[in-house]
């Protein structure tokens, strides 16, 4: 089976009345877990921003909290799995200011964790690299976050 392009499917829905357009909805919500949370998020948590961004602040204190670290390898596991989380939650909103927010409070909390991410080279690396990554977003936000987060950024780098 092919599959349509974007442009092909909302040509298509157009011509679908509004009950078969919820039906499609919960049909694909059904199928997989991330077709549900995105559906959850755009239909309750879409006009509140900052509580989106607080709740997703909480679940990774919660992943952060639960983390084994009694080796460098459950950990670097840990915090893959934290990030990635936080990256799709981040895809959800599509928002740049959630996600350069998100993304300096994972780098905060993983500065914070112990025993130390300097003891370790890929968790470092990992952290440098997202601290780049922010780097780069930063542009492109408004002149007033730019300087609030550019200074939570300075805040963070060894």
């Amino acid at each position: 089976m092919k599959t349509a392009t974007i442009a092909q499917l909302k040509k298509e829905l157009q011509f679908k009345s509004q009950e078969d357009i919820t039906q499609l909805c919960l049909r694909l919500a059904r199928f997989k877990k991330e077709n549900k949370e995105l559906l959850t998020y755009l239909l309750f948590e879409a006009e509140s921003e900052a509580g989106y961004i607080e709740s997703v602040k909480l679940e990774a204190d919660e992943m952060f909290a639960d983390i084994n670290i009694n080796s460098y390898f459950y950990i670097k596991k840990s915090v893959r799995k934290i990030l990635r989380t936080i990256k799709k939650y981040i895809r959800y909103s599509g928002n740049k200011e959630t996600e350069v927010e998100l993304l300096l409070y994972f780098c905060e909390k993983l500065k914070d964790l112990k025993p130390s991410i300097r003891r370790n080279t890929t968790l470092l690396n990992l952290y440098t690299r997202q601290l780049e990554y922010i780097t780069k977003k930063l542009p492109l936000l408004h002149e007033d976050l730019q300087y609030d987060f550019g200074m939570a950024l300075k805040e963070l780098k060894f």
